[in-house]
């Protein structure tokens, strides 16, 4: 399926999840970490021996070889410091913005939100306490970036400099502007598989016959519990790789293939495409890379600052 909106791409590693559910480990078992011995606290946040163990146990999801102990409580440090400088914004986060980010982070891990929430569930670890740290990590990045906003912009001439470096054969450094017109065949929920294969069989004969967008639409429009929607515009930098080769591989006047919807099967009318060197797939990539180089780099110094001016007090 072609959707209307595309999310904008963001990168969730697995030692942040390790990280983050090490932190909600902490949070659920506050009688077993606060029975064991006291390694540091932050700002009157204690940080114990358990919190050690788990975050070590956890970052070998990702990495069998167990991090050095000074590395893991230096982490966990830092997790407490930026806590800290949370408490004093007032910024708000959907319930969507979290889901979607607990969803990107079980397809990094190769399963879906659901089995991530079972293999949490296996260790004493509850959804809604994980998912308050990522809410947490999200607003420290609005905090970064709306402190440093002015400096992480990017110009378009860096942008073009650092493309001066990438292979000249990139098939990104093209981009194409689409001209789509979506066709909704509607099912209504909870139909059977039968209706189903059968509205999928009547789109497939359609896309069969199907020409050119004025001629099809046309037809489409006679035809019975048909849609056609209002026409769309895509540029090729907002599309995944994935979708980019969907609609490169469908000549124009086509159709693309059926996809299944919550609201029935959709297809989309390819009527026009157009190539266009501004704001290009590659140029979308390599300023994004950029950027995120700011904002580490930026991260980094606000978090050095906010530690610097912290009450640290080493217990071993």
């Amino acid at each position: 399926m072609m959707p209307e909106t595309l999310p904008s791409p963001i990168a969730w590693r697995l030692r942040l999840l390790a990280a983050l559910v090490a932190a909600a480990c902490a949070a659920v078992a506050p009688s077993a970490a606060t029975a064991q011995q006291v390694v540091a606290v932050v700002n009157g946040e204690l940080i114990t021996a358990y919190d050690i163990e788990q975050r070590t146990k956890l970052i070998q999801l990702s990495n069998p070889k167990p991090p050095p102990r000074q590395q893991v409580l230096e982490e966990l440090i830092e997790e407490k410091v930026k806590l800290s400088v949370i408490k004093r914004w007032v910024m708000e986060v959907s319930d969507k913005e979290v889901d979607s980010s607990y969803a990107r982070m079980a397809r990094g891990m190769r399963m879906s939100p659901v089995q991530l929430t079972e293999i949490l569930a296996k260790q004493g670890i509850s959804a809604s306490t994980l998912k308050s740290r990522i809410k947490a990590d999200i607003i420290w990045t609005g905090i970064v970036r709306s402190k440093f906003q002015a400096s992480m912009q990017v110009s378009e001439k860096d942008v073009r400099t650092a493309l001066d470096t990438r292979p000249k054969d990139d098939k990104t450094a093209v981009g194409f502007e689409y001209t789509l017109r979506p066709i909704l065949f509607i099912v209504p929920r909870g139909s059977p598989e039968g209706v189903i294969e059968g509205r999928k069989k009547e789109a497939e004969a359609l896309r069969a016959r199907f020409e050119s967008c004025e001629e099809g639409v046309a037809v489409a429009r006679m035809m019975r519990d048909v849609a056609v929607k209002p026409t769309v515009h895509r540029n090729s930098a907002d599309l995944a790789p994935a979708l980019r080769d969907i609609l490169d591989a469908v000549p124009i006047g086509k159709l693309t293939s059926p996809e299944v919807t919550a609201q029935g099967i959709e297809l989309f009318a390819l009527c026009a495409k157009k190539a266009t060197t501004s704001d290009t797939p590659a140029q979308r990539q390599v300023r994004e890379e950029m950027m995120q180089e700011k904002f580490k780099t930026f991260s980094k110094r606000f978090l050095k600052e906010m530690r610097s001016a912290a009450m640290i007090e080493y217990k071993q």
